[in-house]
């Protein structure tokens, strides 16, 4: 029964959609974090106190470990957005967040927590959607029968264009590390401020996933034309 719906999510245009653009979505959320990491950015201001607070003073404090976890957050956050190796990119990213949420509940921070435990939780279905490429690294014995267990109907019979979603995960990467560079820092948007640059970035990054989805629908209809 198990098998089945799964199979039936993933042979569904719908949802293959879905978590191609969580996984731009996830990714996307842990670049600026892991950039501020990398750089040795303090996190919060020098002069906020208080258990949430003091705890990011002090990570900070920890120098080259501070900027490991950045890295690894970047890390994570280019595979999931390129889709390529999303399933790997999900791996580094579960232990991260599910700290993370762990660690805002810990210290009261509500509107955080939860923005965390949806990442969690959405992090922990791009893993279960994956199940048929990682499974078998929990098989007992018999690899076979774990394989057929969970058939990978999609082999074969794409239901998106993925080479499409991939460009458009590359592009997403490149753009936001391009105004990282020419702003001499941590991109994050703030504000209508119309008349700055930096503005048009976020709504450029935003617009990509629908050219990518308008592109992708087309190519399903002519596909499906042909046939």
């Amino acid at each position: 029964m198990l098998a089945r719906i799964f199979a039936s999510l993933r042979s569904a245009r719908w949802a293959t959609l879905c978590v191609v653009n969580l996984r731009i979505l996830i990714g996307f959320a842990f670049l600026p974090s892991g950039l501020k990491k990398l750089l040795d950015q303090p996190f919060t201001d020098p002069h906020n106190t208080g258990r949430f607070h003091e705890f990011l003073h002090a990570f900070h404090a920890t120098g080259w470990f501070y900027q490991f976890v950045g890295t690894v957050q970047l890390v994570a956050a280019t595979l999931l957005i390129t889709q390529r190796f999303a399933t790997v990119g999900a791996f580094l990213a579960m232990p991260v967040i599910t700290t993370i949420t762990m660690f805002c509940w810990s210290t009261g921070v509500v509107p955080t927590a939860i923005v965390a435990t949806l990442m969690c939780l959405g992090t922990a279905g791009l893993l279960v959607w994956d199940l048929p490429r990682w499974h078998l690294v929990f098989a007992a014995d018999d690899a076979r029968a774990s394989t057929a267990r969970f058939p990978d109907p999609t082999r074969g019979q794409p239901v998106i264009d993925m080479r499409l979603w991939q460009a458009c995960g590359i592009a997403i990467v490149a753009l936001y590390f391009g105004a990282c560079l020419a702003m001499g820092g941590v991109y994050r948007p703030k504000g209508m401020d119309l008349h700055h640059p930096a503005f048009y970035v976020m709504p450029a990054i935003l617009l990509l996933p629908v050219v990518t989805l308008i592109l992708d629908q087309r190519r399903v209809a002519a596909a499906r034309r042909r046939t």
